[in-house]
């Protein structure tokens, strides 16, 4: 199943409700959002009811104040964005995304180590 694409300001919405510990009201999320998007609540609770619609957030209106809570986890957001991009810029070439990033001395010889020690690390089994 194809996964919508989140746009940066509700990309910010949706870590501020990944970093809760439960549901969250409009307020609760614009606090966590504070010095990064400092909207006004109805702005945010707009936001919030597109990404309801788009199917990443669902709402429970059962008490006087919506709560509001992610139904895609970053995890799976993460796998899916990534798988994507890696799909559409280097054709599915994990080796051409790694070369990518270090000809353009986005990462380095410390980065690729640690990339060398994750890769053993999964060949034999162990947790990340």
């Amino acid at each position: 199943m194809k996964q919508n694409h989140l746009g940066d300001a509700e990309l910010d919405i949706m870590l501020a409700l990944w970093s809760g510990e439960g549901p969250m009201t409009s307020a609760q999320v614009k606090e966590k959002m504070r010095g990064k998007r400092d909207w006004a609540l109805s702005s945010l609770m707009t936001a919030l009811e597109r990404l309801c619609a788009k199917g990443f957030v669902v709402c429970d209106r059962s008490t006087r104040t919506n709560l509001y809570a992610p139904l895609v986890s970053e995890e799976r957001y993460r796998a899916g964005e990534g798988a994507g991009m890696l799909e559409k810029l280097w054709g599915n070439s994990v080796g051409s995304l790694v070369a990518s990033l270090y000809e353009g001395k986005v990462i380095g010889n410390r980065e690729l180590s640690e990339l060398r020690e994750l890769i053993d690390a999964l060949e034999k089994g162990e947790p990340r």
